[in-house]
């Protein structure tokens, strides 16, 4: 018996300027996405509600909502993973969108590869968000269960906060994490503004886990924003 063909993932692209839905779109149906698109945030969200896209493209700057007040509605009810599109200098609006609940960013003017990759990684994301026991990333496994942490078959001893630091960037694998997510999360509430400690802990767990602490591979710097911890 013939198998039933996969449906192709559907990307909802949310973004007022028509120049970039154009782009868009040709670009995901030629790598065989469905694409459904709006111009605005009240109009997206509505097609979010109607179709259940596998995956939103939201533009921060939308003429009826901002792109923080859309995401806020739609995690409301829906974990489809968001990626935004944010202008070069958007620092804060990265963050804000983050901190709503956005999965990742990609600044315009944006390069189309490096954007279907973060569409991948998000999806990918969103189909394994069961907890798993063990976590593998290059020469490095974390160990859940038992609390372990190994490079390349060596024990690594971390101190208790810098396994809940690691262990909270690895279950979130290719999410940008801000700041202020990580400090809340590992140093409790009262704590976001404390990146200095953040810079710390971040070194030390870049020393005992990198090959070259200098020039990271596993947990990456995004620039005003947070970390990203990098599986592959």
């Amino acid at each position: 018996m013939n198998e039933k063909p996969l449906e192709k993932p559907l990307v909802l692209i949310v973004d007022d300027e028509p120049q970039i839905r154009r782009l868009l779109t040709v670009t995901l149906e030629a790598n065989a996405y469905r694409v459904l698109t709006a111009a605005s945030g009240q109009e997206g969200l509505v097609l979010a509600a109607q179709h259940r896209p596998a995956l939103v493209i939201l533009d921060l700057g939308l003429p009826d909502l901002s792109g923080q007040e859309a995401l806020r509605r739609l995690r409301e009810w829906s974990t489809v993973p968001v990626i935004v599109l944010s202008v070069l200098d958007d620092d804060r609006g990265k963050v804000a969108a983050l901190d709503a609940g956005a999965d990742d960013y990609v600044t315009k003017p944006f390069n189309t590869d490096e954007l279907l990759a973060r569409l991948r990684v998000a999806l990918r994301h969103a189909t394994q968000k069961e907890e798993v026991a063990v976590i593998q990333a290059k020469n490095l496994v974390i160990d859940l269960a038992a609390r372990r942490v190994t490079v390349s078959g060596r024990e690594i001893k971390l101190a208790k906060t810098e396994y809940h630091l690691l262990r909270l960037l690895a279950r979130h694998a290719g999410k940008v994490l801000t700041h202020r997510q990580i400090l809340n999360e590992v140093w409790g509430p009262g704590h976001e503004n404390d990146t200095h400690y953040l810079r710390v802990y971040i070194a030390h767990l870049r020393e005992k886990i990198e090959a070259n602490p200098e020039a990271p591979v596993l947990i990456l710097t995004e620039l005003g924003v947070g970390y990203r911890f990098c599986p592959h």
